[in-house]
Formats: C-alpha cells, structure tokens, sequence
C-alpha cells in the first residue's frame, strides 16, 4: 500500500502561490495597487474641499454597460480562438490515429519483384530474402508510426517558437532530420534567446557548438559507407540498384545537451500591467533615439527558417509516394493515408493562422485605453454615495475589468492558463501508437471463431456451452446459422 507523503508547509506555500501565479490577479496587480492610490487622493481631496470633484454616477450606468458588452465580446473571441486551437489539435490526434492504423494494418510485406535500395545485397538464391524484407517492412512502418509522434511533438514546439529538434522529446524519434536543408520560414515567433540560454545550461562539452541553434545534430567522426544513388534527397527510398561509395557524417547526440521536452515560461513581474506599456514605449524610444540598425533589433521575432512539423510532413509523403510506387496498397488506402495527411498540415496551418493573426492592435489598445479612462472617474462618481468606501469599491470594479482584459490576452498565448498539449502529445499520441505497434495485428481467424465467441446470444454466457461455438456453427451449415439469426 502506497503512502502519500503529507505535504509540508513550504510545498503548500509553493502550490498556492504557483497557483496564484496562473491567475489573472497576478497580471494586473500593479494596476490596482494604482488604482487604489488614485481613489484615496480623490477621496481625500474630496473630504477636505467638502465633495467638490464629486460628479453625477451618470457615466457609471450609460459607459459601464457599454464597457461590460466590449470586454465581453473581447473575452469571447479569445476563447474562440482557445477553442478553435483545442479543435485542431483533437484533429491531429485524430488522424495520426488513422494515419497510424492504416501505415500499421495495411501495409503488407513487399512482392518479390520490388527492389529496394538494398536489394543488390539481396539475391534471389537467398533463402532469408523473405524475412530480410518483412523485417525492412516492419522498420519502415515503425519509422512512419514514430515520425507521426514527432509530428506531434514538432507542433507543440513550434507553436511556442522552440525551434530544431534537440530536445528530448523530439530528437530520438528523428535524428536524420538534422541533415536537412529546407527553408520553410517559421510563421510563429521564435523565443531564441531563452532556448541558447537554456542548451548553454544542458552543454556540458565546452567543444560543443552552440553558437548556431539550427536543429542540426552534432556530428562524429565521418566513415564510408555504401548507399543507393539517388535523383534527390527524398528519393533515397527509391529503387536504384546502383550504389556509390559515400563518406557520410552519422549524427549523433548527447542525453545530457539535450533541451527539456517542456520548457514552460517563467512568471515576470515585468507581465504585468502596466508594466507591459512601459517597456513598449521604452524599445520604440530606444530604436529611435539610439537609431538601432537591422542587426540590433530584438531577436525574438524574426521569421526563422526551421518549420520542423512541415519537414517531417515531406518524410511522411515521401513514404506514401514510396508505397504507390511499389504499388503495395490499392488506391482506396492510398486515399486514406493522404487525406489523413492534408488534415495533418492543415491543422498545423490552422494553429498557425490563429498565432499569426491576434486581435488588431488598435482594438486593443483602445479598449485598455476606454477602461483605464472609465477606472479612473470611478473615484469621483463614487464620493456621493459611498464616501471613504469609495476605495473598496473602486479597486473592486478595477479587478473585474482589468481581470478580464488580461484573462483575455492570457488566453491568446501560450503559459500556464494554455491547453495541456504534453497530456495530448505524451499520454494519448505516444501511448497509442505505441500500443498500436506493440502487439501483431489481429487476426480474423483467430478471434472470429474463439470458443469464447458466442455471436449469437450475447450476454447469455453458460459453462456448458460447447454447441453454440463458432466451430459448431461452421458444421452446422449456412442454413442453420441463417435460421438462428432469424430466430
């Protein structure tokens, strides 16, 4: 029997204020600190000039219900978005399951006449020719299975602008991508500063190279070996029985350099409002003051050229284009497979338009502006009424509005408050494929015509029950079976 430890004082504290931290109250924080200092000079100003910055509460009633509908509709299209992402990604779940099954259950062993890249090693005179190409079957569809979790895995990472593939996560499932050389450009922003500050911390070779974080893989010492000519760089699956002698570079890597599989951002006192504004106006007066070039800019959201999840979709075509070649499959599960695919990308370009295309600018910035505005005459409508309570009361509404505001923009990016894409991608993706290739497929014949089987009467389960097996039936006849069904 397993104990769970009480908790100490410290861990709890740690707990609440961890929790705390997820919260909109720690987002603007400063702005009722602010507020709850502006309404205390109103309302001393307004105790020893006997109320004469009081003003009618008119405004309360005719701007706060106006406010009340635009934050809402500002919170509502955050959530839209926060659902419209939960949808896409229940889409990749879907289809690297269908895409997974398919690739697992319907591909069969080569024919004989298919020549692979290493089919000059084979011979026809060889007697383990059979095994050797089931068993090159089973690696290729292993390989696909696992490159469906990358899939997944590369999404989650790009979505949050952690680019390359070393991470621990990701990289075992698809060291030979390191050798790529596409330029996709990266729609999503890249956080580039905090992952080399990062790979600097989990390095611990000073000779390794971390100047460029590209997603190559560090490389060992170089070796020849024989491999299959090729047109491209994806038809190295082709069917070329020529060979040349290559001296190639085998990537590997290092437990220990490689990034966490989560690297979930850090809470900054900086986040909060108005502390966001400050820093704004600051870089804008800072590049033009200082006349920043091009090179000088901040780094973190320059387009990078490093769509990991797009790359993989071309390993993953290149294999479908593979097998219509080989024309092993009929066309109904070539189908399937693409279709399965497109949804794959057209997901990824989904995530990736709500990420590109966040509320206008204007619009936001005149909402906050409105709020502050309408927080701010609070205290002077409030004096009449509620005198010294004004104080309360204000700081109050304030919270109501600005948790809003934040809750809203919170809801747009990725941290605490975000969808929990590590449940998605570690405890469904990976434990279903991996239950998927863990077992042979089943067989008709086997289970179809169990003893245990009793089609006929379900739920009706007897010992004696020897008559009514699938077996007996097969003896029985068309007839029988037929009547039985009827009755």
């Amino acid at each position: 029997m397993v104990v769970d430890k009480p908790l100490t004082w410290l861990k709890t504290l740690s707990i609440f204020l961890d929790t705390l931290s997820s919260t909109a109250l720690s987002r603007c924080w400063p702005a009722l600190i602010i507020t709850g200092i502006w309404s205390s000079s109103i309302c001393v100003l307004n105790y020893y000039t006997h109320g004469k910055l009081s003003i009618q509460p008119t405004l309360i009633t005719v701007f706060g219900t106006v406010l009340g509908f635009i934050i809402s509709f500002r919170t509502s299209s955050s959530f839209e978005r926060y659902n419209e992402g939960a949808k896409l990604w229940s889409h990749i779940v879907l289809n690297c399951r269908i895409l997974a099954r398919t690739v697992w259950f319907h591909v069969p062993a080569p024919p004989k006449d298919c020549h692979r890249p290493i089919a000059d090693e084979i011979t026809d005179q060889d007697p383990a020719k059979t095994h050797k190409e089931y068993a090159m079957t089973l690696i290729e569809k292993k390989t696909v299975v696992n490159l469906l979790e990358a899939y997944a895995i590369a999404v989650k990472h790009y979505l949050r602008g952690e680019e390359g593939i070393h991470y621990k996560d990701l990289y075992p499932l698809v060291p030979f991508l390191s050798s790529l050389h596409y330029s996709f450009p990266a729609i999503v922003p890249s956080k580039n500063d905090e992952i080399r500050r990062l790979r600097r911390r989990h390095t611990h070779d000073p000779n390794h190279d971390t100047s460029e974080f590209s997603g190559r893989a560090a490389v060992g010492p170089t070796h020849e070996v024989t491999v299959p000519g090729s047109l491209s760089r994806l038809d190295n699956r082709r069917f070329w029985t020529d060979t040349t002698t290559k001296t190639i570079a085998p990537p590997y890597y290092d437990p220990e350099s490689l990034l966490p599989a989560e690297l979930p951002p850090r809470h900054c006192w900086r986040a909060a409002f108005p502390f966001p504004i400050f820093f704004w106006v600051w870089r804008i007066l800072k590049k033009h003051f200082c006349k920043l070039g091009a090179d000088d800019a901040p780094q973190n959201f320059r387009p990078r050229k490093n769509n990991v999840p797009l790359e993989i979709s071309l390993y993953l075509t290149s294999y479908i284009s593979a097998l219509q070649t080989r024309k092993t499959v009929d066309n109904s599960t070539l189908g399937v497979l693409h279709a399965s695919l497109n949804q794959l990308v057209d997901a990824l370009t989904g995530l990736e338009r709500i990420l590109a295309t966040p509320i206008p600018f204007s619009y936001s910035s005149h909402l906050w502006m409105v709020t502050l505005l309408y927080c701010a005459t609070l205290p002077f409508q409030l004096w009449s009424t509620l005198e010294w309570f004004t104080i309360p009361a204000s700081v109050i509404a304030s919270c109501v509005f600005y948790g809003f505001l934040v809750a809203g923009e919170e809801i747009e990016r990725y941290d605490k408050n975000d969808l929990n894409m590590e449940y998605l991608v570690e405890k469904i993706i990976r434990k279903e494929l991996h239950a998927i290739t863990a077992t042979p497929a089943p067989n008709p014949a086997i289970w179809a015509f169990s003893k245990e089987n009793n089609f006929l009467q379900v739920g009706q389960y007897s010992k004696d029950n020897s008559d009514k097996i699938p077996a007996a039936w097969v003896d029985k006849g068309r007839e029988e079976i037929l009547s039985a069904l009827e009755g």
